[in-house]
Formats: structure tokens, C-alpha cells, sequence
């Protein structure tokens, strides 16, 4: 699960993580009057929206000399004249593709004398079972662009959960940061803070792009990005309360409510799999056989009937699917009650377009029966690679 900038800033500020004053607006007047209230005479209004890359975006309807989704200004007119601009528009980044999204929220943050601008994020290292520092002085760019380009400006910090953040790992971060004196000591205590604010409420990544210095000697964020491990959200009704449904796909929405792990992607046939490692692989055949996946869907071990029945409406409720692939390898999940769930949601909602259905394992053979005897058009395939190409096949087939 991920949350705003703002959002993310206030939570990091309970573990009293140093950020800039500012202040969230849903309307124009609302921008004027944070701006009032922080005073001062150089403000930031950002588009608040689950995606990077949003001072260099581009709001659609503007031209092409207007500026992005993060503007500097110097009054609190200018503050209410870019909140009015911003708002309800849609901005188009490099993390959002060229739908973009639509900026419903902005943030005004009070204006900063920057002297220098470091990247840090910390992340779960899945390999190590540690949590990984990431730090480089080519902050308030892409992670990426810096990675190729300039990979050994990039220093990794790992941090063992068994002892927590040690005074090596700040002495570390400084060495990577270049900073000295003071400023050494503040990343070391900054480090500290992050990683309690990391562990305690259960984050899957934390990237502060940039951290900066400023001009009288101050560590600060200037922006946060936070994302949840989603399976430890029971554990924290507050960050469930920051969650916005409006920066999320309405499938994966309805398909979180009957805890399938559902993923929209822009390709034209749907998939629906058991098993994550099985899922991968069913994506990854379709793409060899020459279509594109419409999403990644895993139903679990232990889906009923009414999940799967859920599952299969989410994927044919994708205009862009022009076909469906079922894969299931039965274990824990019994093939007949995928069947029953495919079959009950075909009678509902109907069919239109090629169903190839692959069933193996524990009670096969009664799914198969089940699948025989509806009545519905179902292509059966014998094994994966059998049913990525009969469906490729349908779909071409039917396309042309």
C-alpha cells in the first residue's frame, strides 16, 4: 500500500524525523490559506500523487512550456493561482505512463535554501533478510538514470535486524553522503529514526528523494515516499486510514476485498493462476508466444468458490481482455472448486471472448468433468506451454 507525500512525511515526523513545515489543500482557497498560515515568502506547491517524476510531468491541456507538478513560488497569490492550474488535472510522469493521474490534493510546504540534494531509501533485502541503506550524493534525480550512468556513486548499508542500527551504519551513510561534522552526526541520528520508523510500521520501501542540506546546516527531507507491506496492514488501522482508493485501479481495489493478489497490467489476455511462482511463469509464456499479459492474478492455496467466481468478474470486467487463460496446479487448491467458480461466474456475467482452461492435480479429474458438462465454449490444454498457445491462437484467430 502506498500513501501521499504529506501523509508519509507526518508519520516519519513521529519518530522525529526532521521535515519542512507545510500544509495539505483540496481547493485553491485552501492553498492560499496554508500559505498564509506558514508564512514566509518562498513556497512549494506539489501535486500529490502515488507516482515520481512529478517536477519534471506534464499536465494534459497545458502547453508545453508549463511547468510540471512541483513549482516554486514567491507569494501567496502565486500559491493560489498554481493550486487552481494544478488541481483536477491530470499530470502525466514518467511513473504514470501516458494515462497520468489526477491531482485531487496538493501539498504546500514552506521554501528551503538548498545547498545540496542525496538520495536514501531503505528496503526490505529479501536476499539477505536485512534491510538495505541505498545512498548516493546524486539525489533529486532518478535512482536509475544514476545506477547506469554512474553506478559507483550508489553505496548499499546493510542493517541486521538482530541489532539494529549500530554507530558504524551512521559513520557509513556519512562516508557515502560526503557529509562532515555536524551534518555527519544528523545523518547518523536521521538513519536511526528512519529505521525505527521503517521497522515499527511495517515498510516495504522508504525513499527520500532528496534529502538535502541547507544553507545554515540542516538535514532535511524534502520528499518521502513510503511504501506498506500490505499483509501487515491488520496491524496498523492508522496507515489503513491514509489509504487512497482514488490513485488506485478499481480491480485491484475490488479484488483486495477477497484478498486476491491482483495486478492491472495493458496487455490483452487475462490470467488466473494459483500460485505466485506459477503466475510469473503463465505471464512470462504468453509474452513468449508473442501476446502480452493483461494482469498478474493469483487466487492462493486456499480460494473458494466465491473467490474464484470474484476473480474471474475482475478479469473480464478489463475491456482491454481479449482473451483468458485459466492455470491452475492443484494442490491445497482443489481444481473442481475452480471449475465450480469459473462456470458459475461465465453463467452470471456471460462470455465473449476465448477461454482456454489448463487443470492438474488434486481432484483434476473432477474439474475437468465440471468444466465438460456446462455447456461453455472452453478450449482445454493439456499443459502450460499447450495453453499459452492455444489462447495466443484464439485471440489472433478471433482479432482477425
Amino acid at each position: 500500500m502506498n500513501i501521499h507525500e504529506h501523509q508519509a512525511k507526518a508519520v516519519l515526523k513521529e519518530f522525529g524525523v526532521p521535515v519542512l513545515r507545510g500544509q495539505v489543500a483540496f481547493t485553491a482557497d485552501e492553498a492560499e490559506a496554508a500559505a498564509k498560515a506558514l508564512g514566509g515568502s518562498v513556497f512549494v506547491v506539489k501535486s500529490q500523487i502515488h507516482a515520481g517524476g512529478r517536477g519534471k510531468g506534464r499536465f494534459e491541456g497545458l502547453g508545453p512550456d508549463a511547468k510540471g507538478g512541483v513549482r516554486v513560488v514567491k507569494s501567496v497569490e502565486e500559491v493560489k493561482t498554481n493550486a487552481a492550474e494544478m488541481l483536477g488535472r491530470t499530470l502525466v510522469t514518467i511513473q504514470t505512463g501516458p494515462k497520468g493521474k489526477q491531482v485531487n490534493r496538493l501539498y504546500i510546504e514552506e521554501g528551503a535554501a538548498i545547498e545540496r540534494e542525496l538520495y536514501l531509501s531503505l528496503l526490505v533485502d529479501r536476499e539477505t533478510s536485512r534491510v538495505a541503506v541505498v545512498a548516493s550524493t546524486e539525489g533529486g534525480m532518478s535512482i536509475e538514470d544514476v545506477a547506469h550512468d554512474t553506478p559507483e556513486k550508489i553505496h548499499t548499508i546493510q542493517i541486521d535486524p538482530a541489532t539494529g542500527v549500530m554507530p558504524h551504519h551512521g559513520r557509513a551513510l556519512a562516508k557515502a553522503l560526503a557529509l562532515q561534522g555536524d551534518l555527519a552526526k544528523q545523518a547518523a541520528k536521521v538513519l536511526g529514526q528512519l529505521y525505527a520508523a521503517f521497522v515499527a510500521k511495517d515498510m516495504s520501501m522508504l525513499e527520500i528523494n532528496p534529502l538535502i542540506t541547507t544553507a545554515d546546516g540542516r538535514l532535511l527531507l524534502l520528499d518521502a515516499k513510503i511504501s506498506f507491506d500490505s499483509n501487515a496492514l491488520f496491524r496498523h488501522p492508522d496507515i489503513v486510514e491514509l489509504r487512497d482508493l482514488t490513485e488506485e485501479d478499481p480491480k485491484e481495489i475490488e479484488a483486495s476485498k477477497y484478498d486476491l493478489s491482483y495486478i492491472a497490467l495493458d496487455g490483452e489476455i487475462g490470467c488466473m493462476v494459483n500460485g505466485a511462482g506459477l503466475a510469473m511463469a503463465t505471464m512470462d509464456i504468453i509474452k513468449l508466444y508473442g501476446a502480452e499479459p493483461a494482469n498478474f492474478l493469483d487466487v492462493g492455496g486456499g480460494a473458494s468458490k466465491e473467490k474464484v467466481t470474484a476473480a474471474f468478474k475482475i478479469i473480464t470486467a478489463d475491456p482491454k481482455v481479449k482473451g483468458i487463460l485459466v492455470n491452475i496446479f492443484g494442490g491445497i487448491m482443489k481444481c473442481d472448486i475452480i471449475a465450480e467458480g469459473v462456470v458459475a461466474a461465465v453463467r452470471e456475467m456471460g462470455l465473449n471472448v476465448p477461454l482456454v482452461v489448463r487443470l492438474e492435480g488434486t481432484n483434476v479429474e473432477q474439474g475437468k468433468k465440471i468444466i465438460n458438462e456446462s455447456g461453455l465454449n472452453v478450449i482445454a490444454a493439456n499443459d502450460l506451454s499447450d495453453g499459452a498457445e492455444k489462447i495466443v491462437a484464439a485471440v489472433r484467430g478471433a482479432a482477425a
